[in-house]
C-alpha cells in the first residue's frame, strides 16, 4: 500500500487553516468491503464526501435512523487514534503528513481481534473482543510521538469537557496533558455506530442493536490495520474527511 492522498478538498474550504483540525484514525481502506458498510451504515462516505442509502432497521423510519447516526456521521466512519487537533504554530500539513508517513513505517501491519457490536456508554460501536497489545500499543505511540503536532487545547475547551461531568480525576489529568480525556491507559478502541441512545425504548435500542450485528457480522474477519488515515475537518462543525493514508511497514 502506498501513501497517498483521497481527498482534494475544494480551495475554498482550506483556506482558514488556522480554524482546521486534524485527526489521525484507524479507517478501512477505500473500496473494501468495511469501508462501503460503514460509509452506507452512516450515509456517508469520508472519501468521496458522497451520501449513502442507510439501511434502515426494521420498526424504524428513515428519518429516525438518519438522526440517531447524525453524530458520528460527520466524523465518518473510522477508530480514533489521535483525536482531533489543530496545528501547532508554525507547522504545516504537509509536515504532519510526513511525520505520519515517517512514523506509520515504523510500525508493522496486524489484524484487529474480532469485531462485535457492543453498547458503549450511551451509544453503539464495532469493539475487539479480546485485547490487543499491537493495537493498545499503536494508540499510545500515536498519542505520544504526534502530540509535538497538535496546538494546546483552548482552556474553554477543557472547561467545557470538564462541565459535562463525565470525566474521572484521570481523564481530567489526561485531558490538560494530551488535550483528550480517552488515552493511554483509557483508551478503548471503537468504531462508532450513533448518537446516544438516550430516550429510545428498549425495543429500539435493541432492534438498532441487533440490525448492527446483522450488518457487520456478514464482513470477514479479521479487520487488517494497514494503514494509518489523515483526516480533516476543514471548518467548524464541517464534515470530516480523509486526506491521505500512510502505510504501516
Amino acid at each position: 500500500m502506498r501513501n497517498e492522498s483521497h481527498t482534494a478538498l475544494p480551495v475554498a474550504l482550506r483556506s482558514e487553516r488556522a480554524q482546521t483540525r486534524f485527526a489521525v484514525y484507524f479507517a478501512p481502506e477505500p473500496g473494501s468491503d468495511w469501508a462501503e458498510a460503514g460509509a452506507r451504515w452512516l450515509g456517508r462516505c469520508s472519501d468521496s464526501g458522497e451520501a449513502r442509502a442507510q439501511p434502515v432497521p426494521a420498526g424504524w423510519s428513515a428519518q429516525a435512523f438518519h438522526a440517531i447516526t447524525s453524530a458520528p456521521r460527520r466524523y465518518g466512519w473510522h477508530a480514533t487514534l489521535k483525536a482531533p487537533f489543530h496545528l501547532a504554530a508554525g507547522l504545516t500539513e504537509a509536515e504532519l503528513a510526513a511525520a505520519l508517513d515517517h512514523f506509520a513505517a515504523q510500525i508493522a501491519a496486524f489484524n484487529l481481534h474480532p469485531l462485535s457490536v457492543r453498547r458503549l456508554g450511551n451509544f453503539l460501536a464495532l469493539q475487539p473482543e479480546e485485547p490487543s497489545e499491537a493495537l493498545n500499543t499503536l494508540a499510545q505511540r500515536c498519542v505520544i510521538d504526534l502530540h509535538p503536532f497538535a496546538a494546546p487545547p483552548g482552556e474553554a475547551d477543557i472547561a467545557a469537557r470538564i462541565a459535562s461531568g463525565q470525566l474521572d480525576a484521570e481523564q481530567k489529568t489526561l485531558l490538560r496533558r494530551w488535550g483528550y480525556p480517552h488515552v493511554l491507559q483509557r483508551f478503548r478502541f471503537h468504531m462508532t455506530l450513533t448518537g446516544n441512545l438516550h430516550g429510545l425504548s428498549q425495543v429500539q435500542a435493541a432492534q438498532l442493536e441487533h440490525h448492527a450485528q446483522d450488518v457487520f457480522s456478514a464482513l470477514r474477519q479479521p479487520l487488517s490495520v494497514r494503514a494509518l488515515s489523515l483526516f480533516v475537518e476543514p471548518q467548524p462543525g464541517g464534515n470530516f474527511m480523509r486526506l491521505r493514508q500512510s502505510a504501516l511497514s
